[in-house]
């Protein structure tokens, strides 16, 4: 049994002091005690905290973030971006990807971020390479300590109705069949602290006539697997799905499949009343990815009154145009508050601490989308923890739930000092033990990429 020792943390819903936890062989946390004394011959930590889960993550994408940030003649939107992702996308093959994924998760590690929902989509299946292209991202996982949670997606159209694949869309493609195949090689190598679950990518690339069998194949491997999708991220797909079924996309998926706790609804952005509540209704989970929707101009989910109705949410950091958990936080948090003009505008009913309510609510809404046993310090979770080093000038002054407030809301730099994954120590005094080998990777990897694309 492994005891870790703990000056003061959060505890489900609790600040506590002097905390003792005892880790078992398995990493699954075995007894927590506070107000004790340090056990013998054990390291003392500073603050402990519950790690996050980074719930909506297309690990190619790290390497085209920032390359997107020109403004050609003519339209600039998400349909411009989504173009000139796809030139990128061409690029890759399992091994610029392993190189990118390894470096990416080692990255999420050190912010913070534990476990990780892959919505892959860049199967390289025109060239078959699916099999290859998913067993590079559980690798890099591996690698890189980070428990995965893979979601294979189905894509097969470039708009509803089924209308044919665009050619940059070509290596996302698959019938059901091969799709359904796919699922039954995985699920004998996603194993541990890995989850095999699946998503579609969007009512615009799945017709309608084909959710049954994707499901019912996922279901065939595990009753409780999570189901993700993107579902309403641009107001342009609002629009085409009412004009293809009469139906609003979150109308539409309420209506015609067993939406429940398994489901996350990603970039749930554009959504009436009627809507949210549905969604907090049927216990799925909303996951907000505040810096990409920002980046992209998607626009703003209403979180305040989806989370007075009982809705779950999580964060996710999508094209990685930022990997920090507090910042997708704090842009969460800002978005609400300059829509509104108000401060402090996610918190408990009644009033408390931002920053803490934030990281609770969106580590176990995480914990909940990725089929995770984590988002919580508890007797019987996984041992996700993370330590923050109160040295940091920006932690100076704070205490109790103050101290939440300021690891989100007071900038950089990161006061994170060790990572743990597992009850296995991943990050220890801000550095990930194979870093300079992975990133020496990625610089090269990326460069090459780059003087292809300007060839």
């Amino acid at each position: 049994m492994q005891k870790l020792y703990f000056k003061e943390g959060l505890l489900g819903g609790d600040w506590a002091l002097n905390i003792c936890v005892e880790v078992a062989s398995d990493g699954v946390i075995a007894a927590i005690h506070s107000g004790v004394d340090i056990p013998v011959q054990v390291e003392v930590h500073d603050t402990v905290l519950p790690s996050m889960p980074n719930l909506h993550s297309h690990a190619f994408q790290r390497a085209f973030a920032g390359l997107a940030e020109y403004r050609e003649a003519g339209q600039s939107d998400f349909w411009s971006w989504r173009n000139a992702m796809y030139h990128f996308a061409a690029q890759m093959n399992p091994d610029a990807l392993k190189v990118i994924a390894s470096a990416l998760y080692v990255e999420m590690l050190k912010a913070g971020y534990t476990a990780v929902g892959e919505f892959h989509y860049l199967h390289n299946s025109h060239t078959d390479q699916a099999l290859a292209m998913s067993e590079t991202i559980l690798s890099a996982a591996e690698d890189s300590g980070i428990a995965l949670t893979h979601l294979p997606v189905l894509y097969q159209a470039s708009d509803f109705g089924g209308k044919p694949a665009s050619d940059g869309q070509k290596p996302f493609l698959h019938c059901n069949k091969e799709f359904e195949r796919l699922l039954q090689v995985l699920k004998p190598r996603i194993n541990g602290r890995h989850q095999l679950g699946m998503a579609f990518h969007s009512l615009r690339a799945v017709p309608e006539e084909n959710f049954a069998g994707a499901v019912d194949a996922i279901e065939n491997i595990n009753l409780k697997a999570p189901i993700h999708i993107h579902i309403a991220e641009q107001m342009k797909e609002v629009e085409a799905s009412v004009a293809h079924s009469g139906k609003r996309p979150v109308e539409w998926l309420l209506e015609n499949q067993n939406v429940d706790e398994r489901w996350c609804l990603v970039h749930a952005t554009h959504v009436q009343e009627h809507e949210w509540k549905a969604i907090a209704k049927s216990g799925a989970v909303v996951g907000l990815c505040p810096a990409t929707e920002a980046n992209l101009g998607d626009g703003l989910f209403p979180v305040p009154e989806y989370i007075q109705m009982g809705g779950g949410f999580g964060i996710g950091s999508d094209s990685h145009i930022s990997v920090d958990a507090r910042e997708e936080l704090r842009l969460l948090e800002y978005g609400q508050r300059l829509a509104r003009q108000k401060r402090t505008v996610l918190t408990y009913e009644g009033g408390g601490h931002t920053g803490e309510y934030l990281w609770r609510e969106a580590a176990k809404g995480g914990a909940q989308a990725l089929a995770q046993p984590i988002g919580e310090i508890a007797v019987g979770k996984r041992a996700d923890l993370l330590v923050i080093n109160r040295d940091n000038p920006m932690m100076t002054g704070s205490f109790y739930g103050q101290v939440m407030d300021s690891f989100i809301f007071s900038g950089q730099p990161n006061p994170i000092s060790d990572v743990m994954v597992a009850g296995e120590w991943v990050v220890r005094g801000g550095k990930h033990k194979y870093e300079e080998d992975i990133f020496g990777a990625y610089k090269e990897t990326v460069r090459e990429i780059a003087m292809a694309m300007e060839a």
